[in-house]
């Protein structure tokens, strides 16, 4: 049963993301400029590689070279003749398809290593066996012996991502810990440097410990370049240890990201998208936030473009410390139709806001009303896809310039589409209705999570003048009744302040606002909801959210106690708050399967959502806004680490129900994407199947003028750092 958590079943589901009929109906320098933003992301794409685990580079070139040389059809032959089962050979296909959709050897969702289902003796013959090894059999050798032992190692402490003894990270050296984590993290506060771009390598100078810290930059020079009135890189003392701040880490890759976007730059439809673009390309050449925080600004002002995108270190859920972004980038064609919802939604915020369980000083002074546009995605590369995303993550701009919401729909389509029989822990009667409405509650939530959950709620700040952006004698604690007494300081932000939990809070907190709101009547009408319809909406709504919060356990790790997914950590949450509400809201119990198996059963009375599920959330949703406005990482910590522990105390056994969880799971969905190449004038479409191998098809072919250089500058990256990982 555990061991099935670290390999992906040969029948894991694999859909292609369709989002062809969006690509045909652009003009042709929208597909231009479409085609080079793509080249950019999937080139950036790859440093996920270098952000995930040791070994992930060296995986990815082996598999790269052995199916550029043979197709998953050409090589199921020489596997047929190497003595592999059909089996066997097709969970090397999963395998190999894993590690392109998570961009590693580790899950995206969840943080688990997974390894192959196949005996490494019979994996070692099939790669000798191939065309890439009878070919060049010394470096393919080398390849083989430089990854294969990591590739099946499941030692404790690879198991899973984590800082120190807890886990594997590439954003810091082998030997950093959780103190070294927070002396850099004060060390970039002091300097205003942001962390999104960087990684952390702890080195011994001549027995005095000195702390690297690397920006993700094209140029290499540490001196001020590009206008920059002083560098900031240099060599410096910081509470009697020695930091060191150089650029150049990603170096060649980030210059094929610059040469892309400068490419799409003649094909950007105004003037705001080729400012955006300037930005982004100065950020990367010099490793500068503060450029990538500028060219936001122009994407935020390029309303309602047809072609959207978003590039760069974004979402900081893999860094153990919870302060480094992961590259990613996306390309997507806004669907109209849906769209509409959601600008309705927009139009609707000032009057729902109000509504939210915080009094009015606890919210933002205006609303800066967003773009929220329903997306086809086109290309989205990093190391998984979002439903929807709510950017810039900088919390200076969303407070006082905004933000956009976008809901993904083709991914949507696909992620929830569910078969009964693979529905767990729900009674019979509840299953035909959530399949109806999974899909439809789910668009409701991810309006509601993004728009009015992450874009919602004041910070109170105190800035490096002094100046305050409250009133401090007149504010209070709704929590105590007294004055606010603590908030953020300077260059402090909610990520560098409450650092390990602030991604799994924040989702807890946009998650509570779309259960809390979608019970509004005014909310289900705007997405076509009424009478009977909408009620159904809103059960269906509140009982995933509460199955989610028991699916959550598996992503629980209690031999360190740690949380491996932040948006499952935060249903479980939840799913605590609600089941301490009482007076059954909710039942939880175990049970019998039909197959003789430990089983569980979730039952929503839903005739008490509205009063006894309404009062629990209204009472959780403002302690979480009132701590996080505050900046109080002391209760803020006390409050979510009390509701995340997973415990046999009280009326369940969530260890038990844990293991019930990892018995029934049922891996996520991974993605076949398209690419896009140019014939001429014409940019065509090449669509993949659905498959494992139309997914390993689509990486073979997805760098086809320099697949070996890229090959190359990926294996002199991995090497130079090899020696900072034991």
């Amino acid at each position: 049963m555990v061991d099935s958590l670290y390999y992906l079943p040969n029948d894991i589901g694999v859909s292609a993301l369709n989002c062809s009929e969006a690509f045909r109906l652009l003009s042709p320098q929208e597909k231009m400029y479409s085609h080079y933003l793509s080249r950019a992301t999937w080139y950036g794409g790859l440093i996920v590689l270098l952000q995930t685990s040791p070994e992930s580079v060296d995986i990815f070139v082996l598999l790269q070279r052995i199916f550029r040389k043979q197709t998953p059809e050409q090589l199921e032959l020489v596997a047929k003749a190497a003595g592999l089962s059909s089996e066997e050979y097709q969970a090397f296909l999963v395998y190999a398809a894993g590690v392109y959709a998570n961009m590693g050897n580790y899950k995206s969702f969840g943080d688990t290593k997974f390894i192959p289902n196949l005996p490494k003796d019979k994996l070692e013959t099939l790669v000798k066996a191939s065309q890439a090894f009878q070919e060049k059999p010394s470096e393919m050798q080398a390849l083989w012996d430089s990854c294969s032992c990591l590739m099946y190692s499941l030692k404790d402490r690879q198991k899973q991502l984590g800082l120190g003894d807890k886990g594997i990270t590439t954003y810091f050296s082998g030997n950093c810990c959780l103190e070294d984590a927070e002396l850099a993290q004060r060390f970039l506060d002091s300097k205003k440097l942001s962390a999104y771009n960087t990684r952390l390598f702890k080195k011994d100078d001549g027995g005095k410990t000195c702390y690297e810290v690397r920006l993700a930059s094209v140029v290499q020079k540490d001196c001020a370049v590009d206008g920059e009135c002083e560098s900031c890189c240099g060599s410096f003392s910081f509470e009697n240890k020695e930091f060191i701040v150089k650029r150049g880490d990603y170096n060649p890759l980030l210059e094929k990201v610059c040469h892309c976007l400068q490419q799409a730059q003649a094909y950007a439809a105004n003037e705001n998208q080729r400012k955006m673009l300037e930005e982004y390309q100065r950020s990367f050449t010099i490793g500068s936030i503060e450029a990538h925080k500028e060219g936001s600004r122009y994407w935020i002002k390029d309303k309602g473009p047809i072609v959207e995108s978003y590039i760069g270190f974004i979402e900081s859920y893999r860094d153990p410390f919870g302060s480094r972004g992961e590259f990613e980038g996306f390309v997507a064609v806004v669907n109209k139709a849906m769209s509409e919802r959601f600008a309705k939604l927009v139009s609707s915020a000032e009057v729902l806001l109000p509504e939210l369980p915080w009094p009015r000083e606890f919210e933002k002074d205006t609303f800066l009303k967003p773009d929220f546009t329903s997306l086809d995605v086109l290309t989205f590369a990093g190391s998984g896809i979002p439903a929807g995303i709510n950017i810039p993550n900088y919390d200076d701009i969303r407070q006082s310039e905004g933000f956009k919401n976008v809901s993904l729909g083709n991914v949507v389509a696909i992620s929830y589409a569910t078969k009964k029989e693979k529905l767990t822990f729900l009674e019979e009667k509840d299953k035909d209705l959530f399949i109806k409405w999974k899909g439809p509650s789910f668009e409701v939530q991810v309006g509601l999570h993004e728009l009015l959950g992450h874009g919602s709620g004041k910070l109170f700040v105190q800035d490096d003048d002094g100046k305050f952006n409250f009133d401090q004698s007149e504010v209070i604690n709704p929590e105590t009744g007294e004055q606010v007494s603590s908030w953020y300081r300077g260059s402090e932000t909610w990520d560098s302040k409450f650092s390990t939990i602030a991604s799994s809070y924040e989702e807890c907190r946009a998650e509570c606002v779309g259960l809390y709101l979608c019970i509004n009547k005014q909310v289900l009408s705007i997405f076509g909801h009424e009478d009977q319809d909408a009620e159904d909406v809103v059960y269906i709504n509140w009982l995933s959210m509460v199955r989610a919060g028991l699916l959550g356990l598996e992503f629980y790790t209690p031999e360190n106690k740690g949380w491996r997914q932040a948006h499952m950590q935060a249903r479980f949450v939840i799913l605590r708050v609600l089941l301490e509400a009482g007076e059954g809201l909710v039942g939880l119990e175990e049970v019998t399967g039909q197959d003789g198996k430990p089983d569980a059963r979730i039952t929503l009375d839903r005739s008490k959502i509205h009063t006894v599920g309404k009062s629990a959330i209204h009472r959780f949703l403002c302690k979480l806004q009132v701590l996080k406005s505050t900046a109080d990482v002391e209760g803020g910590r006390a409050l979510y680490q009390r509701y995340s522990s997973v415990s046999d105390e009280g009326a369940h056994n969530f260890p038990r129900l844990r293991d019930i969880v990892l018995l029934r799971k049922e891996d996520r969905k991974m993605f076949v994407q398209a690419n896009t190449r140019v014939d001429g004038d014409v940019v065509e479409l090449v669509e993949y199947e659905g498959s494992a191998a139309g997914l390993i098809r689509s990486f073979t072919e997805r760098f086809p003028e320099d697949a070996e250089q890229v090959e190359v500058d990926l294996l002199a990256l991995n090497t130079k750092d090899a020696p900072c990982w034991c």
